[in-house]
């Protein structure tokens, strides 16, 4: 009997397991043999040249070209992209040829600070943002000249144009923009307007003034001194207790459509990856800000994205912080380039769209 029972045991092990392959053999996604062909390039002009403003062009002594990596049926987006590779021991571009309709694009965190709408710098001494009103219309006017022109070319051509900001769907925001789960009329869209401007102007945007003592010991000034006066306190102290429950805005130096949709940080990435997979959507072309903060490691960052879909950074469409300097430039590019060991990086003058052949 002990038997019998043993080899049924074996039986339904052995039934188990072969339903198992079975159903991973039909679902697992196809492959292909990727040949990992560099073709060393000769004469190749600097990379995200287009805009040095903004963004100091990125140049290395070895460049390499190599098949496309995302080859999609009825390509209609064209991507060049790069990255680099220390054990290649240079970049390494390749195209890439994606549908559209299985491409979101992401702009995280396009806060709408010191544009008018009522969210603005604290003073004397606040931080948000950039962390000074200056620096706010710095990124500002690159919003202006390269991100909105670049999502209008696009816009009706791919899934989703999408906005990252930080906090939960809070009942102005709701009435404002479109989310995972609803689409708000337009007279809820009058109302939540009336509603933020309200909540924005009415808040008093006054902190206290920096220090004028300190309190060192002799032992170890510098330690007292940084912890009293630390490079950045974004807390209450300067920007008054409540700014940061303010409901931040999408700027409006980006044009929002009434279908792009809104993410919020608090809801999670689980929700927005589950979103985008429920919709078709395979590829993600990343702009935003900030590229060292932000930009990689929120909810709509390009750590989370990249476990999950194939993403692009778009170089010259998303800006580092820029401490200590008057420019980005520098800043944005060795951040950038940086991610660049694990992330694939384009240019907006990269994407280009063409209609696919019938």
């Amino acid at each position: 009997m002990k038997s019998r029972h043993d080899n049924l045991r074996r039986f339904v092990i052995l039934l188990t397991a072969a339903a198992s392959w079975t159903l991973s053999a039909f679902t697992a996604e196809p492959s292909r043999t990727y040949e990992n062909r560099l073709v060393r390039l000769t004469n190749a002009p600097p990379l995200l040249a287009d805009h040095p403003e903004f963004v100091q062009p990125v140049e290395d002594l070895v460049r390499y070209e190599a098949p496309a990596i995302v080859n999609d049926d009825r390509a209609d987006l064209h991507v060049r992209a790069w990255r680099w590779s220390y054990n290649a021991r240079g970049i390494i571009e390749m195209p890439n040829r994606l549908r559209a309709d299985a491409t979101a694009i992401i702009m995280v965190h396009p806060w709408g600070i010191d544009d008018g709408q009522g969210w603005r710098t604290p003073e004397p001494a606040g931080c948000a943002d950039f962390c000074t009103p200056e620096k706010n219309h710095f990124a500002a006017r690159h919003t202006r000249q390269i991100i909105d022109p670049f999502h209008k070319s696009l816009r009706g051509k791919v899934a989703f144009i999408m906005y990252s900001l930080p906090g939960e769907e809070d009942p102005i925001r709701r009435k404002l923009y479109r989310s995972f789960t609803r689409r708000p009329t337009d007279e809820e869209i009058k109302q939540g307007a009336k509603e933020l401007h309200e909540k924005l102007h009415t808040f008093s945007y006054r902190g206290e003034p920096l220090p004028a003592t300190l309190q060192l010991s002799k032992a170890t000034p510098v330690i007292d001194y940084f912890r009293q006066f630390p490079g950045l306190d974004a807390g209450p102290r300067y920007n008054n207790t409540g700014f940061w429950d303010l409901p931040i805005p999408v700027t409006r130096d980006i044009e929002v459509h009434r279908d792009d949709i809104v993410i919020y940080d608090a809801q999670g990435y689980s929700l927005l990856r589950d979103f985008l997979k429920q919709h078709g959507v395979r590829h993600v072309l990343l702009t935003g800000y900030a590229t060292d903060m932000c930009f990689c490691k929120t909810t709509a960052g390009y750590e989370n994205l990249s476990k999950d879909f194939n993403v692009f950074l778009v170089g010259d469409a998303t800006l580092a912080t820029f401490p200590a300097n008057k420019t980005p430039r520098y800043a944005t590019n060795a951040h950038i380039s940086f991610a660049a060991l694990n992330q694939l990086v384009t240019q907006v003058s990269w994407i280009r769209y063409s209609s696919p052949n019938p």
